[in-house]
């Protein structure tokens, strides 16, 4: 009989160092306790005290001799429990199994309950996308198959912070395995999107069991556990500013997915384009989201049965592109899904450009039923009397009706021509109604006579009813033209107010949304000179000419004294007016506000530097004063006549002099530097250069008694750098000479280059006191000095003129902990377009 499958338990973590294989050994010292047998298979601590503790008290299967796992051992052995750490791990060659995954899958064969770990730049689909954030290509993978079929996966999370301070001391590999490929791979971007790209994958495998588990049960109800947002696609161009859409509300929300559904449905409506589809689909993919399509005979039944069957919590829909007569043949497909859709998921209305260009307020006066309504209300106001005639003259008809019922008829089509057209067309209806029925139905018949008085008032009756209804009908549609009116314009002065207490929005966007809202060519906001009377444009907007003066506007609407707001493109009614009086004193608002930021910032500048020349003044009134005292007292002693001095004495003098001019000469420098950085005045002469021939010249600043402690670490086979060769010098200059200065004696302080992609790192590695992580960067702020700063530290400028040097050479300078202990500045350079290739044939040129 063959053996069950054995269940498989997965760690997954993001990084090296997280904790993965502690939490497997944990987990069989849980189960020892409750009586299980487990045993080790194979697990690699890696020489970290806390894992090897954690070993005590588990019985270990011999390995084979080159250090694989000995399956036919575990076999013989037959644990209800065997731990294999590193599922993803290369088997020595040779061995029956090339992988330690296939070792894992023999096991589970066997009925063996296995326990893993495994990190998720391992998983075989995630290779490429690993090697674009690291930059490192992983050998050792595993198919993603073997782990989706695990019984259960546990993530071991860790934060990028509390993992780099793990690393730097040394409790994930020990300080001398620690080179710039592995500080580069342990960088906190580097942490924080493989630690994105774990917590994504665990949740897309919580998804599926979540999946299963609702069709194993049945269970039809929507449980938002994640946004699931799905959009409804006709085939019409408004689809992809519904799937931007639907993209944007998906970014807000964690793990957010979108799901683009076409409903091809059989009541004989037009297919959708199959361009526009290709397009809305590869737009759909490239936003991250999956394209559907879907067979139904009801398009609003089928969009939310997909909706449910996908657990979705959102449904994004375009307005309607129909007209509005075409609403009498039903209420279409989003007012349907909005009302069908329960209270489990949200249905989103968006505007496009297709649902109408503009959002211009109703007009006040001229038709208020729309144009297809008015056509109807004629042709059932003149025709339909005729064709009810001739109905009732015997053309389905069996026989005389009587009069009052006639006359009701006609009643009810007048009324109708009322709903439908207005005023006008029931007027008519009722016009030709009473002709009619003096002529055909009223004795004497065939005349326009009418010989019963009753029938006179049954007449006069019938057209004042008609007039009545004809007027309700009118007088409704301009209340409702007025009530819709009044809410633009509420709406409109609710955004403005908001606008206001929030802060405000900038005048260009206030004058675009004027533009839009009137249906403009374009918008000003023109101020006057107070001196001359001139107008000038304090802002426009819009694709049309801009007036020059409020009266060359097609509107002008006066702002206070100075300012008005010039409108062209077409000419609004007057009661248009009010809601632009409220845009122009917003725009007037808009405008000072944006004044004043200004000012505010031209303030900060001016206190800025304040700032730094009342801290310049007060360090270089000590660190200018010590070498100049230096020079003097040294020069006065030479001078000195009653005084025989030796040799060696004259030497040391003078060497102070020397000493002390160099500490003037970089201090200056670095004030040049620092002054010319903030006045951006620093123009880079960018052009291709080659590492290893610039920064061994900015090492001819550190002094002689220092030098032998920098180690030099650039290999010629880099790519070339576009940079200013005179500017890196300067920044590599400053960054040494700082690390020299905090690393003790005699720690060697390490500089070394190392390429990733389109961008080539210099690091620079001491083993100094290191830098809290709340200083990192405050310490490249001009006068900025460690509290425990070496004698003769100068005033801080070193990394601040670094700092700027790098960034105006696009490039970037940040500081990292040294793993075990220390401060690593990382220079971040472009590299040049030439690449590795064109770096080694300038040099064979040269």
């Amino acid at each position: 009989m063959t053996p069950a499958r054995g269940r498989l338990r997965i760690y997954l973590g993001a990084a090296p160092g997280v904790g993965k294989t502690c939490a497997m050994l944990d987990e069989a010292h849980r189960r020892m306790e409750r009586g299980t047998d487990c045993v080790i298979a194979a697990v690699e601590h890696r020489d970290r005290p806390r894992t090897a503790q954690r070993l005590e008290g588990l019985e270990a299967v011999p390995r084979r001799p080159d250090g694989e796992v000995d399956v036919a051992a575990v076999l013989r052995r037959a644990p209800a429990v065997a731990l294999v750490d590193d599922l993803a791990h290369t088997n020595a060659p040779g061995g029956p199994r090339a992988k330690r995954w296939q070792d894992v899958a023999e096991l589970l064969d066997a009925g063996i309950e296995v326990i893993t770990t495994v990190n998720i730049q391992h998983l075989e689909s995630l290779g490429d996308l690993v090697e674009s954030i690291t930059g490192v290509r992983e050998s050792d993978t595993v198919p993603d198959e073997m782990v989706r079929r695990a019984d259960q996966i546990e993530l071991v999370d860790m934060s990028p912070p509390a993992l780099r301070r793990r690393l730097a001391h040394g409790n994930v590999y020990p300080p001398d395995r620690i080179d710039a490929r592995v500080s580069h791979y342990f960088r906190l971007g580097n942490l924080t999107a493989l630690r994105e790209l774990a917590l994504l994958w665990v949740a897309d495998r919580v998804d599926e069991y979540l999946t299963r588990y609702r069709s194993e049960h049945r269970v039809s109800a929507v449980w938002g556990s994640r946004e699931r947002i799905v959009v409804g696609l006709t085939g019409g161009p408004e689809g992809r500013t519904l799937i931007r859409r639907a993209a944007r509300l998906a970014e807000k929300g964690a793990g957010g997915e979108v799901l683009a559904v076409h409903i091809a449905s059989r009541d004989g409506l037009p297919a959708a384009p199959p361009r526009e589809l290709a397009l809305q689909r590869t737009l759909v993919e490239e936003l991250g989201g999956t394209f559907h399509h879907v067979v139904g005979e009801d398009v609003p039944s089928a969009l939310l049965e997909f909706a449910r069957g996908v657990n979705a919590t959102q449904i994004v829909l375009g307005v309607s592109r129909r007209k509005a007569w075409q609403y009498v043949l039903g209420p279409g497909v989003s007012s349907t899904v909005a009302r069908d859709s329960g209270p489990d998921i949200d249905v989103h209305l968006v505007t496009h450009a297709e649902a109408g260009k503009g959002r211009g307020l109703p007009m006040a006066r001229g038709s208020r039923l729309g144009r297809s309504r008015t056509v109807a209300g004629w042709v059932t106001g003149v025709a339909g009397p005729g064709l009810l005639t001739l109905l009732l003259l015997g053309i389905g008809v069996g026989g005389p009706i009587g009069l009052a019922n006639e006359m009701l008829l006609f009643l009810a089509l007048t009324v109708a021509a009322a709903l439908l057209g207005g005023l006008l067309p029931a007027l008519a209806s009722a016009a030709v109604g009473s002709l009619l029925l003096n002529w055909f139905f009223t004795p004497p018949e065939g005349t326009l006579s009418i010989s019963e008085p009753h029938n006179v008032l049954a007449l006069t009756v019938f057209v004042s009813v008609a007039v009545s209804v004809a007027s309700a009908v009118d007088l409704a549609a301009r209340r409702t033209q007025q009530a819709v009116r009044l809410r633009a314009e509420a709406e409109i002065l609710s955004y403005l107010a908001g606008s206001l207490l929030g802060g405000g929005s900038g005048l260009q966007a206030l004058l675009e949304r004027v533009r839009e809202t009137f249906s403009l060519q374009s918008a000003a906001l023109l101020e006057r000179e107070e001196a001359d009377a001139r107008w000038t444009c304090a802002g426009s907007v819009g694709p049309g000419p801009v007036a020059a003066r409020p009266e060359d506007a097609d509107v002008d609407v006066p702002v206070g004294d100075r300012m008005a707001l010039a409108l062209s493109g077409r000419v609004l009614p007057a009661e248009d007016r009010r809601v632009l009086a409220a845009f122009g004193a917003q725009a007037a608002v808009a405008l000072q506000h944006q004044r004043l930021r200004r000012e505010a910032e031209q303030a900060r500048e001016l206190a800025e530097g304040n700032r730094i020349r009342t801290a310049l003044l007060a360090a270089v009134s000590h660190d200018l004063r010590t070498p100049l005292a230096g020079i003097k007292a040294s020069v006065s002693s030479l001078r000195s006549e009653d005084v025989e001095w030796s040799e060696e004495d004259r030497a040391e003098l003078l060497a102070a002099i020397e000493d002390g001019a160099d500490r003037l000469h970089q201090l200056v420098g670095n004030l040049l530097d620092m002054s010319r950085l903030h006045t951006g005045t620093v123009a880079p002469l960018i052009r291709e250069v080659d590492l290893d021939e610039v920064v061994p010249k900015a090492l001819g600043g550190v002094p002689h008694e220092q030098a032998d402690r920098v180690v030099l670490e650039v290999s010629e086979s880099l790519p070339m750098v576009a940079v200013d060769p005179g500017l890196l010098e300067r920044v590599v200059a400053n960054v040494v000479e700082n690390a020299v200065k905090y690393s003790p004696d005699p720690a060697p302080v390490r500089v070394s280059a190392s390429a990733h992609g389109d961008r080539v790192e210099l690091r620079v590695v001491d083993r100094g006191p290191g830098v809290p992580e709340e200083t990192k960067e405050r310490m490249f702020e001009p006068f900025q000095r460690l509290g425990d700063a070496p004698r003769g530290a100068g005033v801080g400028l070193g990394l601040a003129v670094a700092r700027g040097f790098a960034e105006a050479m696009g490039g970037a300078l940040a500081a990292e902990d040294t793993p075990g202990g220390g401060l690593t500045m990382v220079l971040t350079l472009p590299a040049a377009r030439t690449g590795v290739a064109g770096g080694a044939a300038a040099r064979e040129r040269a």
